[in-house]
């Protein structure tokens, strides 16, 4: 954005000082074609001045001439001295009109230059400010995330204790679970036996059979209620370890009524 916006208030539009100062040195340009100008017509004049009054010199004391015509040659001379005064004043009016019109953007100059020197000022300023406002903030942002890092690391120290928290849990209930449904079967198991055992008589193999059948039933069932509440647990476990969220809750076995 450096020197491409107008430079108010010195500027209306941007290039309002390039082209000022263009115009100043053009003026001054015409002020010595001017001065130039000026020498080269007095010269050219003090030339012709010289030459007719050589040659009315020459003319008086070579010839004699009337006074008609020695008033001819002054009133001519008086018409070119009258003119070449007033070219003169012309030229030195012109002259006076450049050099006040050269003071005038001169003084312009310099009021813009002192302008522009203490805006350069006002700016070196701003710009220090803005260099300590950058690094307070810089270093600011540096201790952010040194912050940062640490929180994620703490979060990630978090996170992996709440796993392993939440698979301590888990197991807990799956051995709970499992260690209860291993004393149904097992105390099933012992109940069967004994039926077995007092069914090798005859006479009370047939009132016991059906007993038999039903603890026979009842325990395939809890072990089955055994395999799927391993199988959840375990899925439930290893979901946990992949880092994915879950809902944690108790995988509880069907109630099964005993025979």
């Amino acid at each position: 954005e450096t020197n491409t916006l107008p430079f108010h208030p010195f500027e209306m539009q941007q290039g309002d000082i390039l082209r000022m100062e263009k115009e100043h040195q053009v003026l001054k340009e015409q002020l010595k074609e001017a001065q130039e100008k000026y020498e080269q017509l007095q010269s050219r004049s003090s030339e012709e001045i010289s030459a007719l009054k050589e040659l009315l010199k020459k003319s008086v004391e070579e010839t004699e001439v009337s006074k008609n015509e020695l008033d001819w040659l002054n009133q001519d001379l008086e018409i070119k001295v009258k003119k070449w005064q007033q070219e003169k004043k012309e030229n030195q009016d012109n002259l006076k009109a450049l050099r006040n019109t050269a003071k005038k953007h001169t003084d312009s100059n310099d009021r813009y230059l002192k302008t522009i020197d203490e805006k350069e000022k006002q700016y070196n300023v701003y710009l220090n400010t803005c260099l300590e406002t950058s690094n307070k903030l810089a270093n600011e942002k540096l201790k952010l995330e040194e912050l940062i890092k640490k929180s994620q690391d703490d979060c990630q120290e978090c996170v992996k204790r709440a796993v392993k928290a939440e698979i301590s849990v888990l197991k807990n209930w799956k051995e709970t679970e499992v260690y209860k449904l291993n004393g149904i079967v097992a105390n099933a198991e012992a109940n069967l036996k004994m039926l077995k055992s007092l069914s090798s008589s005859a006479s009370a193999a047939p009132m016991l059979k059906s007993q038999i059948d039903s603890w026979e039933v009842f325990i395939s069932n809890v072990k089955k209620q055994l395999e799927k509440v391993e199988a959840e647990y375990e899925e439930k476990i290893q979901t946990v370890e992949k880092g994915l969220r879950i809902c944690l809750a108790k995988t509880e076995a069907v109630d099964l009524p005993s025979p």
